[in-house]
Order: structure tokens, then sequence, then C-alpha cells
């Protein structure tokens, strides 16, 4: 099943409220997209650490073969 760019931004939003998020569907398909977030608590953590801050708001969407979300191209930064 496919997920809606919009379900995307509100799971990382939760965890994010302030943050300038963009999601982008890459494939037009609902399984493929880009995210870029860019959020003050990223200040002092490395790419690493961002983005599996941004992979744990996802809650399992993209766990395994049965996660609804296939494919996320994700860039994360600190505002300048």
């Amino acid at each position: 099943m496919a997920i809606q760019a919009q379900e995307i931004e509100d799971l990382i939003r939760s965890e994010f409220p302030d943050a300038q998020i963009t999601i982008t569907d890459l494939a037009g398909d609902g399984n493929h997209y880009a995210a870029e977030v860019i959020d003050q608590s990223f200040k002092g953590k490395n790419r690493v650490q961002q983005q599996r801050a941004v992979y744990a708001a996802l809650k399992g969407k993209m766990d395994g073969s049965q996660g609804e979300l296939h494919a996320l191209a994700l860039t994360t930064k600190a505002p300048d």
C-alpha cells in the first residue's frame, strides 16, 4: 500500500514541530520519496544522528518488505 506525502510530513512533524520539511514524490508512485528536513535540534549532531532521528519519527513505515514506504532519499541539516 502506498503512503501519501502528507502522511510522511505529518509523522516527521510530530517529532520536529518547528522544522522546515519538504517532501517530494520522486516516481509518482507513492513509494519513492525525497525529504529535506531542516531543524534547529540538528545543531551539533552529525548527519547519521540527524537521519536516525528522522527515521525514528517514521514509526516503522520503512521497516522490512512490509513497510509502506520503500525508499526515502533523506537530507537533513540545521538552519544556517
